[in-house]
């Protein structure tokens, strides 16, 4: 691990201008993935701005909105009340998510911002684009199992890791940040970027923007959701594919639906279309499974992972069926 410096400003102004100003500032909060990344060398920030003082903690809320700070911790989101009644969807994906012991440290900004886990990525051997732009990516003629069939581009084929994303994706969340120009929103399905000809940038943050907390609107899901999450073990594992689904459901009719996946895209996978497909269908498995068809149109496999063109519709189908509680 390289030398850094290691500042812990106590006033957001402080922590925006202090990243601002240094080309190569990382803001630091529970740290679960930054510092391996560093012990690894695959990251090599010069500064590690501590944010902890600031007072981005609190989950609230207001005006038909739960707003969820950027220091609130994992396992206090999936734990607090307002999230379980209003959320469960939520709560249900980050309950997914790595181990008790990093959920009491990460926070939801870490989680947003938490980097792929693809081999490649990890071995400062190997060729990565997102690494090390112009290198190559190894995972396109490599061990690419775990990698994306969705959105990829030849300079990348990574997949966003986070559960949390997932759900966050689906339930129509906007992001709050702050910068040297002042605060906005960002729509969280712009906050994640598909690779393109730039896989090393991962969102649309601005040089200095610091996460400031999640908004996420009231919502008729609350009642008829599940995160289903395939991995190769239970305990502590990345998904090989997962979905968020949640319906709106009168009278056995289906009036609306949120549906995402995660392990299959470089940013958490909205499926717009197939939401589309199954409003105003009848609670069913056929209409699931053509909802499932839809969702994956567009889907194209590697080498090692044709295995997720399977395994892709059979999940969105059972997470769907347990939201509706058929099954």
């Amino acid at each position: 691990m390289i030398p850094f410096q290691y500042v812990r400003p106590s006033k957001q102004k402080a922590a925006i201008e202090a990243n601002a100003k240094d080309r190569n500032a990382q803001f630091i909060a529970g740290g679960t993935n930054l510092i391996d990344l560093m012990k690894r060398g695959v990251m090599t920030p010069e500064k590690l701005i501590d944010i902890n003082r600031l007072p981005l903690q609190k989950i609230e809320r207001s005006k038909n909105v739960v707003r969820i700070g950027a220091l609130a911790s994992n396992s206090n989101v999936a734990e607090d009340k307002v999230i379980q009644e209003k959320l469960p969807l939520l709560a249900q994906a980050l309950n997914a998510g790595a181990s008790a012991q990093l959920r009491n440290m990460a926070t939801v900004g870490g989680n947003m911002m938490q980097r792929t886990r693809c081999p490649y990525f990890y071995d400062t051997a190997m060729p990565c684009n997102k690494r090390e732009p112009g290198t190559g990516c190894g995972a396109l003629e490599g061990f690419n199992r775990m990698h994306a069939i969705f959105g990829f581009s030849d300079m990348c084929i990574a997949v966003n890791p986070s559960d949390m994303n997932v759900a966050l994706v689906a339930l129509d969340a906007t992001v709050l940040v702050a910068g040297p120009k002042g605060e906005r929103t960002i729509p969280f399905a712009e906050f994640h970027r598909l690779p393109g000809d730039h896989p090393e940038v991962d969102t649309t943050l601005q040089k200095g923007e610091l996460i400031l907390a999640v908004d996420v609107p009231d919502n008729p899901y609350a009642k008829h959701a599940h995160y289903l999450k395939v991995r190769e073990r239970t305990s502590y594992a990345f998904a090989l594919i997962s979905v968020a689904a949640a319906l709106d459901i009168e009278n056995n009719i289906i009036k609306s639906a949120r549906l995402a996946m995660g392990g299959v895209a470089h940013k958490p996978w909205r499926l717009t279309e197939a939401e589309k497909a199954l409003a105003g269908k009848p609670v069913s498995e056929a209409s699931f499974k053509q909802a499932a068809e839809v969702a994956m149109r567009g889907a194209k496999a590697f080498e090692h992972n044709a295995y997720k063109l399977r395994l892709g519709p059979s999940t969105i189908i059972q997470a769907l069926k347990t939201a509706a509680g058929i099954a």
